[in-house]
């Protein structure tokens, strides 16, 4: 093996490394904040961006980090669809607070 060869497999090998705690680290964050089942699916996730990453397969440099804000980008809309199919109360049952203007300079004039 060449010293180019030799450059270009542990650029390489580097590069794995980077991928692999990044991707640890965002399952350990999502495990703990979301639980298991969503960790799963953000893994996934995360895997199905790496793969969308405008950059030849083995290139020698890659944004982790983009790759984890896309995946975070899947789990929020995940989760804030989870809840936005979650029953609403009836809006009968529904009390609202009124509103009090902080202008209050504006309000004597209304009067």
């Amino acid at each position: 093996m060449n010293s180019d060869e030799s450059f270009e497999t542990s650029a390489y090998a580097d590069e794995i490394h980077l991928a692999e705690r990044e991707l640890a680290s965002f399952i350990r964050a999502v495990t703990e904040l979301f639980g298991p089942e969503q960790a799963r699916l953000s893994g996934d996730d995360w895997l199905d961006e790496s793969a969308l990453m405008d950059c030849p397969p083995r290139s020698t440099r890659r944004d982790w980090r983009a790759v984890t804000v896309a995946a975070s980008a899947r789990l929020a809309d995940r989760v804030n669809g989870a809840r936005d199919r979650r029953p609403h109360a009836s809006a009968s049952d529904t009390k609202v607070s009124p509103i009090l203007s902080s202008n209050c300079f504006a309000s004597a004039f209304l009067v």
